[in-house]
């Protein structure tokens, strides 16, 4: 139990800060020490449980939510700090650390610390455990695409795109990590195009390639020529129309993808509109594709089925 006890003795000051910031009782801080001892406990015994230490890091998240409810209510200054301001959200990181110590396989607890990490604006400390958890889970997309959107969180496509890239040379069979991709390089492409808008350049020719999604379509034919499946058409095809942007370039990126995957593609057109006009619109592609006469004899047999029923 001497596990424990040096825990204990870690609580000692940031308790005591905390009553002296009128933001707990004593009564509560002894309560609060009491129910520390016990999750510490159970993380010591012999085979602790990775509920233990989940169980353990919601109580301190919900102690340092009723923290900052109190100290908002009493307007308490946060400067200059004190060990109380941050010693709880540094217990929460302490236990997941702890936690993954005994399950380094558990990629969800990766996941819940580096949203956790996320959440609390610690943007030193989520690279750092996402470039542990890529380290020991380098063929988890999920994983590239958190740390991706941290850096697009702060400004930093270059960074997410590197990881993207180093995540789709890992995990090439991914549709997640592709889609992922198109969606950094059409948010990069927005941003862009705002700007340059905004600063009276879009009459350049590089600028207007960029605006015209020239860098998306690139990555809309590596994508497809790499991972030859309906799933990935179906959804670049609905990231591309949801996603806000001038209607000229979303019909330029939907007609480019139309193009690079002309029988998946035919085969979404149908399946949405099962009716004379939909399946000349996807007649209309694959002719313009020149696919095989098998792949059209197959396709036009399956537009009769669909039109029938």
């Amino acid at each position: 139990m001497e596990r424990v006890q040096f825990e204990q003795e870690q609580m000692l000051d940031e308790l005591k800060d905390l009553v002296e910031k009128k933001l707990f009782t004593v009564k509560e801080t002894k309560q609060i020490l009491k129910q520390r001892t016990q999750y510490e406990a159970a993380l010591v015994r012999r085979v602790a449980k990775k509920a233990d230490f989940l169980r353990y890091a919601q109580y301190e998240m919900s102690l340092e939510q009723l923290r900052r409810k109190r100290a908002e209510r009493l307007k308490i200054k946060s400067s200059p700090q004190t060990i109380s301001d941050y010693a709880l959200v540094r217990r929460q990181f302490n236990i997941f650390e702890r936690a993954l110590k005994r399950f380094k396989s558990d990629v969800g607890l990766w996941i819940e610390y580096i949203s956790l990490a996320k959440k609390e604006g610690a943007r030193t400390l989520v690279g750092r455990i996402t470039a542990r958890a890529l380290q020991l889970h380098p063929n988890v997309p999920a994983l590239y695409i958190l740390a991706a959107s941290h850096e697009l969180d702060h400004l930093s496509p270059s960074s997410a795109r590197s990881l993207l890239q180093r995540g789709i040379r890992m995990n090439g069979e991914s549709v997640e990590m592709w889609r992922e991709y198109v969606k950094m390089e059409l948010g990069f492409m927005e941003s862009m195009r705002r700007r340059w808008e905004t600063l009276g350049i879009s009459g350049e020719s590089s600028a207007q390639e960029v605006m015209a999604g020239a860098v998306v379509t690139a990555v809309i034919s590596k994508a497809v020529q790499a991972l030859d499946n309906k799933q990935l058409v179906l959804e670049l095809d609905e990231l591309i129309t949801s996603f806000p942007m001038p209607d000229r370039v979303r019909q330029s990126l939907l007609q480019h993808l139309y193009r690079q995957a002309p029988v998946h593609a035919a085969r979404l057109i149908v399946e949405r509109s099962p009716n004379v006009e939909g399946v000349a619109q996807a007649h209309e592609l694959i002719v313009a594709a020149n696919v095989s006469p098998q792949e059209y004899r197959e396709l036009t047999s399956e537009w009769t089925l669909h039109v029938q029923t």
